[in-house]
């Protein structure tokens, strides 16, 4: 009986003294973080960045509610900070004490490298995200050739931060877009080099007040193009062009927009959106040489004609579906001069497909991968099926 009695008083006493959320933090004292950036300084310092939300002007703050209220109109809605150190921690470490509170990653949207840091390597930058527990592996990652300190000072005309407006860009599909751990694996990977979206601020029109008296040029994030890695080192870019022929290699059409000569009127142009799209990597090796047999299928609709082409002859599609293919097979040959003739690494995963197929060869040619791959034979299928020609087709052969 006593023993009975000893046990429900300790399993009482631990119950209570037991807190359920010990490490917990209330939200006025976090400070939510919306954009990183980290470049290396000319003294090889790391220059860690934070774009940080400022509580009044989200609604925090009792000055006019939420984003668009008062406060968002008088006052700075971010707070961009900076501090250099030997390492990211280093450099964290002494923005925490410029902060009076506590820094929160759960909310990050993106992670901006500057190209003196892509250059130098990021293997430090990736290890240390990937060790912190609140950085999440949906976190939008990019390169820009200016540092990434500058693109997060900017705003955004349309959305609340320039942050969010980048991250919107990327969910989008505007351009290649790449999550961190995508990135961390392609990293650790030896038959993927990495490859990073490419962003910059450029001159985006202008922006006039109220009464049209204040005009000013506004620079905004936008997307560019691709950055090209060998391990964890930047060796160069792909344009916005290139960067399409790298989106169909890796499977990634879905969005993309094709422009195609017209069969009859060959001064208009007819525009197609890719709608669904898939990527088959089929790798050969016989007597010493490696062949991939690259196959790519695309569905596109309809988008625009600039004249009256009729769409209900199955002569007229078929024209269109062979142009839109030959306009893919261009993006994809233009990528892989540049990536696997001129840069020399596989930034699209060819080495992935032959390690599944070919097992034992692999373990002989991963150490020296993109060499091998530099002089593989790539063979190019692009098949185009037209889904969707909308009623304008059908309108314009009711005219004749």
């Amino acid at each position: 009986m006593k023993q009975k009695l000893f046990l429900i008083l300790f399993l009482l006493f631990i119950t209570l003294n037991i807190s359920g959320c010990w490490s917990k933090k209330e939200l006025n004292e976090i400070a939510i973080i919306l954009g990183t950036g980290v470049d290396y300084t000319k003294d090889n310092k790391i220059q860690l960045t934070y774009q940080l939300a400022r509580p009044a002007a989200f609604g925090g703050g009792g000055m006019g509610g939420g984003p668009g209220g008062g406060a968002a109109m008088n006052q700075n809605i971010t707070w961009v900070i900076s501090a250099t150190g030997d390492t990211v921690f280093d450099a964290q470490d002494k923005l925490s004490q410029q902060v009076s509170r506590h820094l929160y990653l759960g909310h990050n949207v993106v992670l901006i490298l500057g190209e003196r840091l892509c250059r130098h390597g990021v293997k430090d930058v990736n290890n240390f995200f990937h060790r912190q527990p609140l950085s999440r592996g949906t976190v939008w990652v990019m390169a820009t050739p200016q540092e990434a300190k500058k693109v997060l000072e900017s705003h955004s005309e349309l959305q609340i931060t320039s942050a969010q407006a980048v991250g919107f860009l990327a969910r989008f599909r505007t351009g290649y877009a790449v999550k961190f751990r995508d990135f961390s694996q392609d990293l650790a990977s030896r038959g993927t080099d990495p490859v990073l979206t490419r962003v910059e601020l450029k001159n985006q029109g202008v922006a006039q007040g109220p009464g049209l008296e204040k005009v000013h040029h506004h620079q905004e994030i936008v997307i560019t193009g691709t950055a090209i890695f060998k391990g964890d080192k930047l060796i160069g870019w792909l344009d916005s062009r290139e960067t399409q022929g790298l989106r169909c290699i890796k499977g990634e059409m879905h969005e993309m927009r094709i422009t195609v000569p017209s069969p009859i009127y060959p001064d208009k142009n007819i525009s197609l959106k890719v709608i669904a799209g898939n990527t088959k990597i089929e790798p050969a090796y016989q007597k010493g040489e490696i062949k991939f047999y690259l196959t790519v299928r695309a569905e596109v609709d309809l988008i625009e004609q600039q004249d009256e082409e009729d769409f209900t002859q199955p002569e007229m599609i078929k024209i269109v579906e062979n142009k839109a293919a030959a306009e893919i097979r261009q993006h994809i040959k233009t990528t892989l001069d540049k990536v696997q003739g001129e840069y020399k690494v596989d930034s699209f995963g060819f080495g992935e497909a032959f390690h599944c197929k070919h097992k034992r060869e692999w373990s002989m040619l991963k150490n020296r991968w993109d060499e091998e791959f530099t002089n593989a034979q790539v063979y190019l299928t692009v098949k185009v099926k037209l889904r969707d020609t909308g009623m304008q087709g059908r309108r314009a052969s009711l005219k004749k």
